[in-house]
């Protein structure tokens, strides 16, 4: 008897774990508020906790989410109406006043966040009733509808909270999408539950599992041992590192990746406000030779903060081939030589291996032209808080998502180097700033486009960074997961819809 139920106990908890959507995440998250959240792995965690007015569909179209309908009563005045069937995760309807709450949080001194650009054209917000908002602007407004795609916060449970920066929210998140979070905990794996009052109906998953794994060749090690339905793969493991089954129970599905990967200075350094030698370092790095070794081909050189194919990607900037007769020329025009090399650190995050390499390969590269760099890796959180956000560092080097429709404002409009603000290297240009502040009120797509163009061509003039390469992404999908769709916006636009099969 005791064998029987001994045996009961071990099939329905084997059962149990084969019902949960097992994945990975790549460091701690620091605040699971969407206003908040603006590190990689917090905000992965919140897309699947919150919801906002407006969505992307598998083909990168605005669609309805929260929002059940909306128009222009002209050119500066939008209406939304809300689905009267959403909820919050502890019941409560998610209403207009949210949606007007949202948007005064983002916007108050209440909270630190680079969000609130997205709002700079907003004048303001209202509920005309529980279920409609209008939203009226300064002026027209390229990316009216984009504003709304990011997630909602609740009112009723927030409007009183005294500090929103540390409140216990943000570890004890109440969403309004599909998965609700219990609380974060950081001494085990983080879950999600399906939220069973979901309209129109619950997900057909019940459970998401994250594991945390700072370290990518262990995620591979799970994946090779099928202990996660998902993970990322490097080209190398793609290359030289899968047995001949791993196919039969993953698909490997590769896209170019909406991202760049750039050296990022410190513009408030003396040493980098020459142009000489940010001109000089351009030419000493060789992008290819970064390619060849970290991806096997599979990247692109970055030509600029705008990707190829986008719109205002600009076809006459190209990225220069290395010359380090020119990089030598330029150093010793701004006062640097043998006997007074240019010294300086680049700083990166330790769990991206291959960000380290990167920095490696560079710092070997940039030796070949008279320049001594040390390098300094560091745990994500205290990276991102020590040194990011500290704005204490000489170069960095990081990566950028760049969303469907560009938005330069956040990272490159010098109002934006303040705290909380994306322009943390503190570029400051009168044409950039002049020509952001002309396309945001331009919605004529051509029009953006040549102002796109223009903005695109002046920032990698000025050299604020150095833009080095796009990678591909690489994903291996467990072929127990359905559907699975790749479109220009990766596989995962439809995972409501997935389903674990044994």
């Amino acid at each position: 008897m005791r064998k029987s139920v001994l045996l009961l106990f071990f099939l329905s908890s084997l059962l149990l774990a084969q019902s949960a959507l097992n994945l990975t995440l790549s460091g701690y998250p620091a605040r699971l508020n969407p206003i908040l959240a603006t590190d990689s792995v917090s905000s992965s965690l919140t897309d699947w906790i919150f919801d906002g007015l407006l969505r992307y569909d598998k083909e990168g179209e605005i669609i309805g989410d929260i929002a059940k309908s909306w128009h222009f009563e002209d050119e500066k005045t939008l209406i939304f109406t809300l689905r009267r069937d959403r909820t919050w995760h502890d019941g409560e309807p998610v209403t207009a006043h949210d949606v007007v709450f949202t948007y005064e949080t983002i916007v108050s001194d209440r909270v630190f966040t680079p969000y609130a650009s997205n709002f700079r054209m907003v004048d303001q917000v209202e509920a005309i009733d529980d279920y409609t908002v209008r939203v009226v602007h300064t002026a027209s407004y390229f990316k009216a509808l984009e504003t709304w795609l990011g997630s909602l916060i609740p009112k009723h449970i927030l409007a009183d909270d005294p500090d929103l920066m540390t409140s216990d929210f943000n570890r004890r998140p109440v969403g309004n999408s599909y998965f609700r979070l219990e609380e974060l905990s950081l001494s085990s794996n983080l879950e999600l539950l399906a939220y069973r009052d979901f309209q129109p109906r619950p997900p057909h998953i019940d459970r998401v599992v994250f594991s945390y794994v700072q370290d990518p060749s262990v995620e591979f090690l799970k994946l090779k041992s099928r202990q996660i339905h998902i993970g990322n793969l490097e080209a190398m493991q793609v290359e030289r590192q899968l047995d001949s089954g791993f196919e039969k129970d993953y698909r490997i599905i590769e896209y170019p990746a909406f991202n760049y990967n750039y050296l990022g200075f410190n513009l408030r350094l003396e040493k980098f406000q020459d142009e000489r030698v940010r001109q000089a370092l351009n030419y000493a790095i060789d992008r290819q030779e970064l390619i060849d070794i970290l991806f096997f081909g599979r990247a692109r050189v970055s030509h600029g903060p705008i990707l190829e194919g986008a719109l205002g990607f600009n076809e006459a900037v190209r990225t220069p081939d290395r010359d380090l007769k020119k990089a030598r020329a330029l150093l010793a025009e701004a006062g640097y030589t043998a006997d007074n090399p240019l010294r300086f650190e680049i700083a990166t995050n330790s769990n991206n291996p291959i960000r380290v390499y990167a920095a490696q390969i560079m710092q070997h590269q940039l030796a070949q032209a008279g320049v001594q760099v040390r390098l300094r890796v560091m745990e994500w959180q205290a990276f991102l808080n020590q040194v990011v956000h500290a704005r204490e560092f000489e170069t960095v080097l990081l990566a950028w998502s760049v969303p469907l429709m560009p938005d330069p404002f956040t990272i490159w409009h010098s109002s934006m180097d303040k705290k909380g603000g994306f322009n943390f290297v503190g570029y400051a240009s009168d044409r950039v700033d002049a020509i952001i502040e002309e396309a945001q009120s331009t919605v004529d797509r051509d029009a953006l486009d040549q102002l796109f163009q223009r903005y695109h061509a002046e920032v990698v003039n000025d050299l604020p960074y150095l833009f080095l390469y796009s990678p591909n992404a690489i994903s291996a999908v467990s072929r127990q997961l359905t559907p699975i769709e790749p479109t220009l916006m990766g596989y995962g636009h439809n995972r409501f819809d997935w389903r674990l099969h044994p």
